[in-house]
């Protein structure tokens, strides 16, 4: 049977983030864009997606995503063959961010605009700010959301999991891969997770930030296509 691609986008992102992939490889395997608004937990979010998608999955995520897909290969390694994280993170949660995380939620509720606009200028390349089209879509994308969604998946990054409990017993081939100038998940995170895994690849996407699949959409699919083709063709 033909594995699944499983396309997860992060916080406040949606199948944008990963359509340029999707349009590449979609002549050649089944497809799936996951949604995650009404979902509070990363299990959640992983056991939702596990019961909309049959048979074998290359589960692909960014950044939120790349956590709910490490938790999809945790529950069910048997369906999960193959996994890209991109521009995520492993820890469980660190000092001080629960109240970081609580000043964003409430910033959220009194305006979604005024939370959007400080939020996303750091997760992108500082070069491209000047891009009204890419800056645009992506304010445009996050915005589609609302203060209740936006909080339950700050509420799921709470209470996430130490992914790093678990990564050793994820053995289906992984490819990692962030910005260079991705300053929120940085390189030295995914060399750290890339030393956990027992069988990964790690990729740099040059000239990007925390939005790499947006930003240099060309060459995040063209080392995806590369991987799949290598490791499962």
């Amino acid at each position: 049977m033909v594995a699944t691609l499983v396309l997860v986008p992060g916080l406040l992102s949606d199948s944008r983030v990963w359509l340029p992939l999707s349009e590449s490889v979609g002549k050649k395997m089944p497809v799936y864009h996951a949604a995650l608004a009404g979902y509070d937990s990363l299990a959640a979010m992983a056991k939702y997606i596990l019961g909309e998608v049959s048979g074998p999955i290359v589960a692909v995520g960014h950044s939120m995503g790349g956590r709910v897909c490490m938790e999809m290969a945790r529950l069910d390694p048997e369906r999960v063959i193959g996994l890209v994280l991109a521009d995520t993170g492993y820890h469980g949660l660190r000092d001080g961010e629960l109240k970081k995380r609580q000043a964003v939620v409430d910033l959220g509720h009194k305006s979604m605009p005024t939370l959007v606009d400080s939020w996303l200028p750091p997760m992108v390349n500082l070069d491209r700010h000047r891009e009204s089209d890419l800056m645009g879509n992506l304010r445009q994308m996050a915005l589609q959301f609302d203060s209740v969604t936006h909080e339950s998946w700050i509420r799921a990054l709470i209470n996430r999991p130490d992914a790093g409990s678990y990564l050793h017993a994820i053995h289906c081939p992984v490819l990692l891969m962030t910005g260079d100038r991705d300053n929120w998940s940085p390189i030295s995170q995914h060399r750290e997770m890339a030393e956990l895994l027992p069988d990964s690849e790690f990729v740099v996407i040059d000239d990007a930030g925390h939005f790499a699949p947006v930003e240099r959409p060309y060459v995040v699919c063209s080392s995806v296509i590369e991987w799949l083709g290598r490791r499962f063709q």
